[in-house]
């Protein structure tokens, strides 16, 4: 699994994501990535890491769910 940076994120479909950080489920210890929308109200979301690293496939096209487009500085 590739390491997954703090920064901005653009999704398959178009929209926009800012990375929060990486978190543990407290059950499973699944890793999880927190995360905002960059649209609407900039609600908060938390989806598995092996998820968020995953390739999709759109019209016949394979890509990355979601691709770091500007990396947080610490």
């Amino acid at each position: 699994m590739s390491q997954i940076k703090l920064g901005r994120y653009r999704h398959f479909k178009g929209m926009e994501y800012e990375v929060m950080g990486v978190a543990k489920h407290s059950e499973t210890l699944e890793k999880m990535v927190v995360y905002r929308a960059l649209y609407g109200d900039g609600a908060w979301w938390v989806r598995p890491a092996s998820m968020w690293n995953e390739t999709v496939e759109r019209d016949g096209k394979t890509m990355a769910r979601f691709t770091l487009i500007e990396e947080k500085e610490l």
